[in-house]
């Protein structure tokens, strides 16, 4: 006589993607050891660090700037809108730029280039993967580590501040631009507003942010595109995962990190 166990199933159910979570978690979480340890060895790949920043840094510009552009016009249009009611107009350019610098430019910059760059790391290391040319570094006595993920952290990590740096600039001149041309803001009482309260840490808060979430989302997307198996499907599910996983790291750690600043 055959025993049924519903409750086994439903366990299994629930327990396999805990099991599966926390195998990725160990393993991005040794990946991370070797590139923290690689990064300080030589030979250091300077040729590939610089390909990999103007992949991630310079080629993403436009999408910057689109996005941070639009973003402050229409923070500012809402904003302007809603406060009239309260005849508290006067604040709008400061509350503008301290939502600029401490949250909006990092996180919508962040997940932006996670997108745009970080799928094409983890469609692009993935690819090495599954047409065996990881082994083929290995072979050469080249440790792919190494060679794959450090240069590409390290881009993140330095090209995400700057990036950031364009769109708090690009946010806050599209918001004066509606203010004044659109709204009729008072052009000098708007920039006084602007920079009235705003502190050194308001923009450092946001670069330290930018500077995190550069390395997680490049970290996340390489640890996702070597473990890329299944051919050309498993890229593709691989760099569905590279994004979806750095982008989730993104607006997690936005909140531990704004917790501890503020």
């Amino acid at each position: 006589m055959q025993v049924r166990r519903p409750a086994m199933g439903m366990l299994a159910r629930v327990g396999s993607p805990v099991l599966r979570f926390c195998s990725d978690v160990g393993e991005v979480s040794g990946l991370l050891g070797e590139t923290l340890k690689w990064a300080v060895r030589p030979p250091w790949e300077g040729r590939e660090l610089l390909r990999q920043m103007l992949r991630l840094g310079v080629q993403s510009v436009p999408v910057v700037f689109v996005t941070a552009t639009f973003t402050g016009a229409v923070m500012t249009l809402q904003t302007y809108q809603g406060f009239q009611r309260f005849g508290a107009t006067s604040f709008v350019g400061t509350l503008v730029a301290l939502s600029v610098m401490r949250e909006l430019a990092p996180v919508l910059t962040a997940l932006m280039v996670t997108g745009r760059s970080g799928s094409a790391i983890a469609a692009e290391i993935g690819t090495m993967q599954v047409t065996e040319q990881v082994e083929a570094l290995e072979a050469m006595a080249t440790e792919p580590v190494q060679y794959l993920f450090v240069p590409r952290v390290l881009a993140g990590v330095t090209m995400m501040p700057l990036l950031v740096l364009v769109a708090d600039a690009l946010a806050i001149l599209g918001g004066r631009v509606v203010a004044v041309n659109l709204l009729g803001a008072n052009p000098d009482d708007y920039d006084q507003s602007t920079w009235r309260v705003l502190e050194v840490n308001d923009l450092t808060s946001g670069l330290i942010k930018a500077a995190v979430f550069g390395f997680l989302f490049t970290l996340v997307a390489c640890a996702r595109g070597y473990q890329a198996r299944g051919g050309a499907e498993g890229v593709g599910r691989t760099t569905t995962n590279a994004v979806v996983s750095g982008s989730i790291c993104i607006i997690v750690s936005d909140f531990f990190l704004s917790r501890m600043m503020f």
